[in-house]
């Protein structure tokens, strides 16, 4: 530490140390986390939350397992100027740096989910771990080892929470079917009110969706626009909309673009998709992350054909599912008007988790007992935990996931493949792909999920596809 003690700078003496302060505690890093989660773009979001997990792996093996494991005393402070020193040093081991290692826990998490953010987050991270050698409370070598613990945090997420693919599911282009529409002539687009704020919207409900309507018609002022205000009948606006529509636009989240899928195919028409909800998978999927993507796809006539799962009478872009995800569908519902949807999640996720009950029915005729049902509209990755992304739209296939609930301990045994990762290679895991898929229940009806919302209950369902059937609205990046 000699060659940096009798240097004299103002970064040095001044700013360095004022940056690992910052970075007491976290602080910095939950900051920056709450400013980048503010933003509408998803992968930046992602990467506050993945920056975040990863600072939490991080500051958990250095502090509770690194130190106490290796104890080491702090370096002496005789050659460290007074103005660099920190007014109450740290009494525990010093070694790996704590600071160090959530620093480049975060960088990491959030180079993993947007490189743009990399080279500037990376230099606040390198910033803060010189700033533990500069003031006298780490040895060079501290700081590397908590550097390195740090990346190695960051990427252990990866194992349980892979990364999105930054490019957008490729899909064909769908020719000469997509009018281009300069100015929104012959597009009625139906707004849901009542759906999440997602995309670009981040004020109350009532200030959120004029905003976006504003910001809609400024762009296409010869566009309809019917909003559909809480409690509306929203299939039957759609319906309406496509008797006077050349396209049908839709903004609102994966449940509101499910109801919009199906009127589109039943009249034959394209769709625009606005996304305005809470999660936008199908939005995400195809390219579309802000109302611009929307529009310039729209006055371009850039559109893909895409493929739709069938269940019964009903449709999914995304996903279908029976089990334990239709009952926290129901359980965050009764949460939902009290905590708002993420806490109601997380607390039906709890009551699932305690009370759910595995489903008996037969699966393509063979009796099963399982935890979870999952369909996918296309094959998704990875093949094992929760699939995060799909390579293409229009691959003709159903992605079949089981979590099987007849194997001895199946509850104890997931638990453990989850905590683990080790997920995709359980035996009460099974993954397959197929064209179709055949449910049905002797002892009562199958409740069912579409695209993230429950559609009802059967006593059979047949699950199918429908290739290339949808034409939708997209930038034409990644048009393949």
């Amino acid at each position: 530490m000699g060659f940096v003690s009798p240097t004299q700078s103002r970064v040095l003496d001044h700013v360095l140390p004022k940056l690992g302060r910052a970075a007491d505690h976290g602080k910095l890093w939950i900051g920056l986390a709450a400013t980048m989660a503010a933003t509408p773009r998803r992968n930046t979001r992602r990467a506050a939350l993945r920056g975040l997990a990863s600072v939490s792996v991080a500051s958990a093996s250095a502090n509770l397992v690194g130190k106490t494991l290796i104890r080491r005393q702090r370096p002496g402070l005789v050659d460290i100027p007074l103005i660099r020193q920190l007014r109450r040093v740290p009494e525990s081991s010093s070694f790996p740096s704590g600071h160090a290692a959530s620093a480049a826990a975060f960088a990491t998490g959030v180079a993993l989910e947007n490189p743009y953010l990399a080279l500037p987050v990376a230099a606040l991270a390198v910033g803060v771990a010189a700033s533990r050698v500069v003031t006298g409370v780490h040895y060079p070598t501290d700081v590397v080892a908590g550097a390195a613990l740090g990346v190695a945090a960051g990427l252990l997420t990866t194992r349980w929470w892979p990364p999105l693919d930054p490019e957008p599911a490729q899909a064909p282009p769908a020719g000469n079917e997509a009018p281009a529409l300069v100015t929104g002539e012959e597009l009625v687009l139906v707004l849901n009110a009542a759906a999440g704020r997602g995309g670009e919207q981040n004020s109350g409900e009532k200030n959120g969706t004029e905003q976006l309507e504003q910001q809609i018609l400024e762009q296409l002022p010869a566009a309809e626009i019917v909003v559909a205000q809480d409690g509306a009948d929203l299939p039957g606006l759609l319906e309406q909309a496509t008797k006077r529509a050349v396209v049908l636009g839709v903004a609102g989240g994966d449940g509101t673009i499910n109801a919009a899928v199906g009127a589109a195919l039943r009249a034959g028409v394209p769709l625009l998709v606005v996304p305005a909800g809470t999660l936008n998978h199908f939005a995400r999927d195809i390219g579309i992350e802000t109302v611009d993507d929307a529009v310039a796809a729209l006055q371009k006539g850039e559109a893909i054909a895409v493929d739709v799962g069938t269940v019964n009478d009903h449709v999914f872009v995304n996903t279908f599912s029976v089990g334990a995800y239709v009952d926290l569908v129901h359980a965050r519902e009764r949460y939902e008007h009290l905590l708002g949807k993420w806490p109601a999640i997380l607390a039906g996720a709890i009551d699932v988790l305690r009370d759910g009950k595995p489903v008996e029915c037969r699966v393509d005729g063979v009796e099963r007992r399982l935890w979870l049902l999952f369909a996918g509209n296309c094959r998704y990755q990875p093949a094992g935990l929760a699939p995060s992304g799909r390579p293409r739209l229009e691959d003709g296939d159903l992605d079949i996931r089981i979590v099987d609930a007849g194997k001895p301990l199946a509850r104890v045994r997931l638990l453990a493949a989850l905590a683990t990762g080790t997920l995709a290679n359980s035996r009460v895991y099974q993954y397959r792909a197929a064209t179709t898929l055949t449910l049905s229940s002797a002892a009562g009806e199958l409740g069912f999920c579409v695209d993230g919302e429950a559609a009802g209950a059967e006593s059979q369902l047949d699950v199918g596809k429908e290739p290339r059937s949808l034409i939708v609205y997209r930038p034409a990046r990644a048009v393949v």
